[in-house]
């Protein structure tokens, strides 16, 4: 990395992966709005960046919504500069096997994910072009790979890769790369919820999960964080329309 300051958002950066890659983005050296559906909730990981030396702001964005994208947005750029690094992770899951599954958590799962991955980069695009230099990372899943009682988040997962590899292709003449990265089972407060929605102890569900990873352990919030700053790092500049998958073992 080298010493430009650059001003990078993470969305969904209030809890879990989003937190992870927002307070390792600040440590090196990014400026990092921090956005959440509700600006306090952002509070915590903002104190922890601003304690340690680096620079946060927390933002309430509701990021399927195109004014208060626009808005967000527009207080990075004037409050901590231009945001050449958006990290789309703001996501929901509403769980449930098709027969079950309600118009309604389909289309909340799909306009968090995809139409907010969406929104995210057609807004800040601007800012990276003219710059001539930007960075996208998109996080997808391995339930892009199909997850029964997931027909939302999965498709919405594998449409995340699809958005990539086309941002890849359109922005990357301007010094923009995008990449993606498919998490596996990380430990965080959603992971916990569907250890509580199943009924399974949370160190059991844990348990059962690492069995089935080659490396022997379940992820935590800084194996992504790690990834995705390599990805927005200057070095990553030739990788361009990727899927990482980040799961302890092969998966794609």
């Amino acid at each position: 990395m080298n010493d430009t300051v650059r001003t990078a958002i993470v969305t969904g950066a209030a809890r879990g992966i989003g937190a992870g890659v927002a307070k390792r983005l600040a440590a090196d050296g990014r400026q990092v709005a921090v956005f959440d559906l509700n600006e306090a909730s952002c509070e915590t990981v903002v104190s922890a960046i601003n304690a340690a030396g680096g620079k946060a702001l927390g933002v309430g964005v509701d990021v399927s919504d195109a004014a208060s994208v626009a808005a967000g947005v527009a207080r990075v750029a004037e409050e901590l500069g231009a945001p050449t690094i958006v990290v789309n992770n703001a996501g929901i899951t509403r769980d449930n096997l098709l027969f079950k599954m309600s118009e309604q958590d389909w289309d909340m799962v799909m306009n968090v994910h995809l139409r907010g991955a969406f929104l995210m980069s057609r807004e800040c695009q601007k800012y990276m072009t003219e710059a001539k230099w930007g960075r996208i990372v998109n996080l997808s899943s391995i339930s892009a790979l199909g997850n029964r009682g997931q027909i939302n988040y999965s498709a919405a997962k594998a449409g995340m890769q699809g958005l990539t590899k086309t941002l890849a292709i359109e922005l990357g003449k301007f010094g923009v790369t995008t990449n993606c990265i498919a998490p596996g089972f990380i430990q965080t407060e959603m992971t916990k919820e569907t250890a509580d929605r199943l009924k399974i102890p949370f160190e059991d569900f844990i348990a059962m999960g690492a069995k089935e990873i080659p490396v022997g352990r379940v992820g935590q919030p800084e194996d992504i964080a790690a990834l995705c700053a390599f990805l927005t790092s200057d070095e990553s500049g030739f990788i361009n329309g990727q899927v990482i998958y980040a799961a302890g073992g092969p998966k794609a």
